[in-house]
């Protein structure tokens, strides 16, 4: 089985976010990025698969030169080969379409790719690419297991969990619970040291516009000021909900 995990390169969750350019720009200085957590969990289920039945993994990303150490930290947990493609991710649809050409030249049988990233939230990146190569697709997977060609996907849905039986070749959008959080790997100096060998190839892009674009970033507006009041005064308590919190 040939595995393609797609990986995105995306801000820390501890990184102060601020904006540039009358804020229509997001501003990179002073941030550490890292694997998209749903595409973590994707790549760990990936090395289940090459470790228990031989599968090769690849994997992917979009965007310049800043995101090499973040696909390398891939390879250094175990994957075999990565590529990336030469271009800023400025668009979900123009990453799928990126990608999908990935996944044409390396005639893959299972494309992990996370349900969303946690900069854009897009969720739309597996989706397109299982429509564009004509594949089966599962979203909010939970659960993968794999016997030759058939494929058991467990997916989370509203109240609920589903089961699904289908067949590669299949694209699903993994998130938490592919794997345990305490199943995540951490690149030890021995596979640091065997990343450094293992083939990276960069691509230029194929031709291809972006279907959206990002006209303004905004904060969330600041929280205000905590309103203390006294245990036994629930004449003030109640007044603040009514009048000031418009609760009751």
């Amino acid at each position: 089985m040939k595995i393609l995990v797609c990986i995105s390169n995306v801000p820390d969750t501890t990184s102060k976010i601020n904006f540039a350019e009358n804020d229509t720009k997001f501003d990179t200085n002073g941030v550490q990025f890292v694997i998209n957590p749903n595409d973590e969990f994707g790549l760990t289920r990936a090395m289940w698969f090459k470790e228990k039945q031989g599968a090769t993994v690849h994997v992917a990303t979009v965007g310049g030169t800043t995101t090499e150490p973040t696909i390398r930290k891939a390879l250094a947990i175990g994957a075999d080969e990565a590529i990336r493609v030469n271009a800023e991710p400025t668009d979900g649809f123009f990453v799928a379409e990126q990608l999908t050409d990935v996944a044409k030249n390396g005639d893959y049988d299972l494309i992990i790719a996370g349900r969303e990233s946690i900069d854009y939230n897009g969720g739309m990146v597996p989706g397109i690419m299982a429509t564009l190569l004509n594949m089966n697709f599962v979203n909010t997977c939970i659960g993968l297991e794999v016997e030759g060609n058939n494929a058991t996907a467990m997916r989370e849905i509203d109240g609920g969990k589903e089961k699904i039986a289908t067949t590669l070749p299949l694209v699903i959008g993994g998130q938490k619970g592919l794997v345990e959080e305490s199943d995540l790997r951490i690149p030890n100096m021995r596979g640091i040291m065997m990343a450094r060998q293992k083939k990276l190839s960069v691509v230029e892009p194929i031709a291809s516009s972006n279907a959206t674009e990002d006209i303004k970033f905004e904060k969330p507006a600041p929280k205000g000021a905590v309103k203390l009041v006294d245990a036994d005064d629930m004449d003030e308590l109640v007044r603040l909900l009514h009048n000031e919190a418009k609760v009751i």
